[in-house]
């Protein structure tokens, strides 16, 4: 039995470039800072409750999407990670089937307890009569980040082929998912028919993750300063015409599902930009404190992503009771509170990953499960979060997500389902 199988609690660090760990934890931030721009839970001057979303009915929403939406760099960042960490684990003798097994258990162990919270609260809602706008309102925007983790699933799922792909023809390889990309908006945006664009989640997400690979391999560092600023500059010119003669939205929010053509264009610019500020990043992660706030952050990055919403929506629900502490959305009151919920919040879901990091942890996993169990719980995992993404969040689909993410855990960790019995491969590390 292979270490690469055996284990999963040591990474090997090598090839790490830690001014990524920096952008990645930048891109989580910031999502959080938008949304707590988009929920807007207050007191009118009358005392009547008020909801909305402020930041979107401001004019220059649209034009701050073009930088705000980092989507695009998370998954070039990733692409990135999982170009080494598939190295890494070929090196130590792992195969395809134990790589999709790990990065799907790193993904569905964490949404695993943030769908059976939803399904226990939303649940208690509907059986004490709770206004059902209102439960709905809640679910919707405590749900609207989870398209991330039917995205990512495929990305992780498409690495070992994408990336021999990536090594034999890297050229080839994003010209093809660029056409892809093209061919799919064009079918979905000719015939009106927007379930086509679902298509492109095998394609912008993996072509941007394969931008990642590009970037491990040094392409955008050998590049000079000028012509980086130049593909960027270019990138972002292109979104243009594409959004004022084109069939896409001024707004990348509205590109990103099903995502388009935009979004690859966003990435490749966003890539080029990390890469110029990478000297930057490095002299910043030598400050102590910033490598002290990036180790605390990124190894709770991704429950920190999962619940901020959750915990947006309680601590603004408590502010309700707290008389004055609920300005109305959008007044200059509001504005001005948003850097104090800001650390609130990134408080309260530091706090809350205390209790819930341990999903977030593999720990020591045995031998791994065939090549059909890793399939059924991949889908088990998807299933969720791309039923969230397409239909939103509700009583339903949170206990839909809570059973299946059970089972998807269950397959991929207990010894029941291993390709080997446990006694075998003990012998086989002795």
């Amino acid at each position: 039995m292979s270490a690469a199988a055996a284990t999963t609690s040591s990474p090997d660090l090598s090839g790490r470039d830690l001014t990524l760990d920096l952008a990645r934890i930048a891109c989580v931030v910031l999502v959080i800072v938008i949304h707590l721009l988009q929920v807007g839970i207050g007191r009118a001057p009358d005392g009547s409750l008020v909801t909305s979303r402020p930041a979107e009915a401001q004019p220059w929403f649209d034009a701050a999407t073009w930088a705000g939406q980092v989507m695009p760099l998370f998954f070039v960042v990733g692409g990135f990670a999982s170009a080494a960490g598939w190295e890494s684990w070929r090196g130590r003798g792992g195969d395809a089937t134990g790589f999709v097994r790990t990065r799907t258990l790193r993904l569905a162990q964490p949404a695993w307890p943030l769908f059976v919270f939803f399904a226990v609260v939303l649940g208690a809602a509907v059986l004490v009569g709770a206004p059902s706008d209102v439960v709905s309102a809640a679910a919707v925007g405590a749900g609207s980040p989870l398209w991330f983790l039917a995205a990512y699933l495929l990305c992780q799922a498409l690495v070992p082929p994408l990336f021999t792909l990536h090594t034999r023809a890297p050229r080839a390889t994003v010209i093809a998912l660029f056409a892809g990309v093209v061919l799919v908006d064009v079918v979905r945006f000719s015939t009106g028919i927007a379930e086509v664009g679902l298509l492109n989640l095998l394609l912008v997400w993996p072509l941007a993750q394969q931008l990642g690979f590009w970037y491990r391999d040094g392409w955008f560092a050998r590049r000079s300063p000028l012509t980086l600023v130049v593909i960027a500059v270019a990138c972002y010119a292109m979104l243009w015409p594409l959004t004022a003669w084109g069939p896409y939205s001024t707004s990348m929010l509205d590109n990103l599902n099903p995502p388009t053509l935009p979004l690859v264009l966003l990435g490749l610019a966003q890539a080029c930009i990390l890469c110029l500020l990478r000297p930057a990043l490095e002299r910043l992660m030598r400050v102590r404190w910033v490598r002290g706030f990036s180790f605390v952050l990124g190894t709770r990055l991704m429950t920190v992503y999962l619940w901020h919403l959750p915990v947006i929506l309680v601590i603004s629900g408590i502010t309700l009771l707290v008389p004055g502490a609920a300005p109305e959305p959008a007044s200059p009151a509001w504005w001005w509170t948003r850097p104090l919920m800001f650390v609130v919040v990134l408080g309260g879901v530091l706090a809350l990953s205390l209790l819930v990091a341990r999903w977030e942890a593999l720990g020591v996993l045995g031998p791994a499960p065939s090549r059909a169990v890793v399939a059924v719980a991949w889908l088990c995992a998807f299933v969720p979060p791309f039923v969230v993404m397409q239909w939103f969040l509700s009583p339903a689909s949170a206990l839909l997500g809570a059973v299946l993410l059970g089972i998807a855990v269950l397959l991929l960790r207990h010894r029941l389902f291993a390709r080997q019995r446990v006694a075998q491969s003990v012998g086989s590390q002795a």
